[in-house]
C-alpha cells in the first residue's frame, strides 16, 4: 500500500482538488476520482469514446467511498469559495447518502455552493448528440454534480473564457482500429483485426453503418495537413488505437471528407517554404527553453544535495528535462522546481548510472524486486551528496 493511500480521505481528497486546480485551472468531480485511485484514466477514456453505458461501471471501489469522496471534494469547494466559469449550478451538501440501484444519491438536504459551470460531456456520436451518462442511477442531481467543473481564481478572464469554450466543446467521433475481430451489431459483418470500428451507445458499428464510410483515412504525421483536413471537412472523425504495453489509446490518424483532404494538400504545398522557415526558429527557441529549465533544475539539484558533483547535477537536469521525453523535469511540478520531484529526477539517475539495477531488471524482469536490491545502495549515495552531517 503506497503511503498517500494511508492518509484519510479528506486530506488525498483535498490534495487531489488542490492538485487538479493548480495543474489545469479547473477541477471536477472525475478529476478527484482519478487522484485518488477510485478511477483509472484508460476507463475515463474508454468511457468518453462510448466504450461502457456509464462511468460508475468503471470506478474501482464500493459505491460508499465514490459517496464520502464527493462529499469532501464538496466541502473543499466551498471552503475554498471558488468563483463561477458561468451558469446557476447549485452543488448537492455533503453528508452520507446511499442508492438503491448503486449509484450516488443526493442526500435530502442541499446546501449551495458558488456557481460553477457545467461540462459538455456529449457522448461521441455521429447522430444526434446525446450526454454521456455518469452514474448507474441517471438521476439529474447526480449527473449535475459529475459534470460541474470549478474554476480557479488565479486565472486571468482571457484563460477563463478559453476554459469555459474548452468544457463546453462537443467531443470528437472516433474511430477504433480494434486489435481483435469483433462484428458489426448492426449489419452483422464481420471485422478483422486492423479494420476500423465506431462505438455508439455501446454498440460496435462499421463505418457504413456509422454513416462514416464516405471519409478517407490520413495517417498521423503531418500536423499541419491534418489540422488543415479536418478544418475543412465538414465530417471528420479521430482514429485511436489501444496501446497494451502503454495501457492507453493512442491517435493513429483520422478520417476526413476526400474534397477536404485534397484542399488541404494544395494549401500545405502553397506555404511549405514559410512552415519550414518557422519550424527552424521553432527549434531554437526550443532549444533556449531546455536550456532554461536544465539550468533551473540543476541548481535546484545542488541546493538540495550540495554535495552532488556540478557535472553530475547538470547531466540529471538534462536527462529529466528533455522536450517531450515525460520525465519528471517535463511535468508541472518538475517545471516548478518541487523538492519531491526533483528528488525523484536525482533517485532514478542514481538508480541507473550508480547501480547495476539495469542488469538486474534484464535477467529477473521483477521491476519492484530489482529496485529493492539498489535501494540501499540509492540510500547511501543520497547522504553522500546530502547536506554534511554535523
Amino acid at each position: 500500500m503506497s503511503s498517500k493511500s494511508k492518509q484519510p480521505l479528506h486530506v488525498r481528497v483535498a490534495e487531489a482538488a488542490e492538485g487538479a486546480l493548480a495543474e489545469q485551472g479547473y477541477v471536477s468531480l472525475i478529476d478527484v476520482l482519478l487522484r485518488v485511485g477510485y478511477l483509472h484514466p484508460v476507463r475515463v477514456d474508454g468511457w468518453r469514446k462510448g466504450r461502457v453505458a456509464c462511468l460508475e461501471e468503471w470506478i474501482f471501489v464500493a459505491p460508499e467511498h465514490v459517496q464520502r469522496a464527493t462529499a469532501l471534494f464538496h466541502e473543499w469547494a466551498r471552503r475554498r469559495n471558488l468563483p463561477p466559469m458561468g451558469g446557476d449550478t447549485v452543488w448537492n451538501g455533503s453528508g452520507e447518502f446511499t442508492s438503491p440501484s448503486g449509484g450516488i444519491k443526493p442526500p435530502l438536504r442541499q446546501a449551495a455552493l458558488p456557481p460553477s459551470s457545467e461540462a459538455a460531456d456529449l457522448a461521441p456520436t455521429a447522430g444526434p448528440q446525446r450526454n454521456l451518462q455518469f452514474s448507474r442511477s441517471g438521476d439529474p442531481a447526480v449527473e449535475r454534480a459529475y459534470r460541474t467543473h470549478c474554476l480557479s481564481p488565479a486565472l486571468p478572464e482571457k484563460k477563463q473564457e478559453k476554459l469555459r469554450e474548452k468544457l463546453s466543446k462537443p467531443p470528437e467521433l472516433v474511430v477504433f482500429d480494434i486489435y481483435k475481430e469483433s462484428k458489426c451489431s448492426e449489419c452483422e459483418t464481420e471485422l478483422d483485426k486492423g479494420s476500423l470500428l465506431f462505438m455508439e451507445a455501446n454498440r460496435a458499428l462499421c463505418l457504413e453503418c456509422a454513416d462514416l464510410g464516405h471519409l478517407v483515412y490520413l495517417p498521423r504525421g503531418d500536423a499541419t495537413l491534418t489540422r488543415r483536413a479536418r478544418k475543412f471537412s465538414t465530417l471528420s472523425a479521430v482514429v485511436v488505437k489501444f496501446a497494451r504495453a502503454r495501457g492507453r489509446y493512442e491517435r493513429q490518424g483520422a478520417l476526413v471528407e476526400e474534397a477536404a483532404l485534397q484542399k488541404a494538400e494544395a494549401e500545405c504545398l502553397s506555404d511549405a517554404d514559410g512552415r519550414a522557415r518557422k519550424r527552424e526558429r521553432a527549434a531554437i527557441l526550443r532549444v533556449d527553453e531546455e536550456e532554461k529549465v536544465a539550468t533551473a533544475l540543476a541548481l535546484r539539484i545542488l541546493e538540495l544535495f550540495p554535495r552532488c558533483p556540478p557535472e553530475e547535477a547538470r547531466t540529471i537536469a538534462e536527462h529529466a528535462a528533455e522536450r517531450g521525453s515525460g520525465r519528471i523535469g517535463r511535468t508541472a511540478a518538475g517545471r516548478r522546481l518541487e523538492d519531491e520531484s526533483v528528488r525523484l529526477a536525482v533517485i532514478a539517475s542514481i538508480r541507473h548510472r550508480h547501480t547495476n539495477y539495469d542488469e538486474i531488471l534484464m535477467e529477473t524482469a521483477d521491476r519492484p524486486g530489482a529496485r529493492a536490491q539498489v535501494r540501499d545502495q540509492i540510500h547511501e549515495i543520497l547522504r553522500a551528496w546530502g547536506p554534511a552531517e554535523d
